[in-house]
């Protein structure tokens, strides 16, 4: 439950970092990427715990490495801005830093404008499959799927986006201890 929150927390930070007019360099900058940063390394075990609710098979398989590569990919793009932020003496810095990296080839390619989609992509694929197989309910697969999508509307919308994110997974713990007290098929 500690990953949606730490991207309400992300959200957070980073609306009140803006109010000033300034948002990164500085505190406020790293904080939230921090924040979120955990809460992506701990989504890891979010993406294994539905793999272990889901019928083993190529399917399975490979939504889960699909969002594990997506995973990899957001992990990539949130230490870059972390570093970026901690070598930059200002914005204009911080966004030349962040030209630089990205003229790297492949590197906007892969850890901004495809790779961490495929996180999104993948929680939602997951989640249409546990409601396919009446793990879930169906409307968890919509708020997965509007809570992915928030953000690109707008990044003040982040802490919405948490809050659905952790609605989605809430369900999920049950399921998983249920899964653990049985002895493991795959």
């Amino acid at each position: 439950m500690v990953a949606p929150l730490c991207v309400v927390a992300y959200g957070l930070i980073r609306l009140i970092g803006r109010l000033d007019g300034e948002y990164g360099p500085g505190l406020d900058w790293q904080a939230s990427h921090l924040a979120n940063l955990i809460g992506l390394g701990l989504l890891v075990f979010v993406i294994l715990g539905m793999r272990r609710l889901l019928s083993p098979g190529w399917g399975r398989e490979a939504a889960v490495a699909v969002t594990l590569v997506g995973l990899v990919a957001a992990v990539v793009q949130f230490v870059a801005d972390i570093v970026q932020g901690l070598l930059a003496a200002d914005r204009p810095e911080m966004s030349e830093l962040s030209r630089e990296f990205r003229s790297i080839p492949g590197a906007d390619l892969a850890f901004y404008q495809v790779g961490p989609q495929l996180l999104y992509v993948g929680l939602f694929v997951l989640f249409a499959m546990l409601a396919y197989s009446r793990t879930v309910p169906w409307w968890s697969v919509g708020v997965i799927l509007a809570s992915s999508l928030l953000p690109v509307v707008s990044l003040d919308l982040l802490p919405i986006s948490g809050i659905g994110y952790l609605v989605a997974f809430v369900q999920l713990r049950p399921l998983l201890e249920e899964r653990q007290a049985q002895p493991s098929i795959a």
